[in-house]
């Protein structure tokens, strides 16, 4: 799953926030279409609009967690479950790469043009892959509508989700 938002952003096809939901809403059997996803995320690239706060990959990812979690018309419990799930991919993102601001997230490579977007390409597919992994703890008859050909698709084998549909499926 990773593997896969970090080719969209990496292809120079999409930013932060719009790969990650993308590789989540296709990989898992979303059912947003292109369109509605470019607009739900256009003002969350480069940390809100380029305010450089929240990471556009952190943001997307919540915006799969709300789709594949939400609880539609209803909201109540499901909507805290979303909440809670969304904080827990805040925390592991925070973890693993010390904050969630863009601004703070760049501040080092900034100037560099070339190893900014390699490094925005890299959230885009931690952020992914930390979001499906939460989603299939909490839904794992989502491994069921994965598109594995999409998956595969420009990534090959290294895409993390593949791998375990593959396993599970055999």
């Amino acid at each position: 799953m990773g593997a896969k938002a970090q080719e969209l952003f990496s292809n120079g096809r999409m930013l932060c926030a719009p790969a990650v939901l993308t590789a989540l809403n296709r990989s898992l059997g979303g059912n947003l279409d292109q369109a509605l996803v470019n607009n739900l995320t256009a003002g969350l690239v480069e940390g809100l609009g380029g305010a450089g706060c929240l990471c556009g990959a952190v943001a997307g990812g919540c915006l799969g967690l709300g789709l594949f979690l939400g609880a539609g018309k209803d909201g109540g419990r499901s909507s805290r479950r979303v909440a809670a799930s969304g904080k827990q991919l805040h925390d592991a993102f925070k973890a693993e790469r010390g904050s969630t601001c863009c601004r703070v997230l760049s501040k080092k490579v900034k100037h560099d043009k070339k190893a900014h977007f390699a490094q925005c390409a890299e959230l885009s597919g931690l952020a992914a892959e930390l979001a499906c992994r939460s989603l299939l703890d909490q839904r794992p008859e989502l491994i069921q509508a994965a598109d594995l050909d999409y998956l595969r698709r420009g990534v090959g084998k290294k895409s993390g989700l593949a791998r375990l549909v593959t396993a599970v499926s055999a």
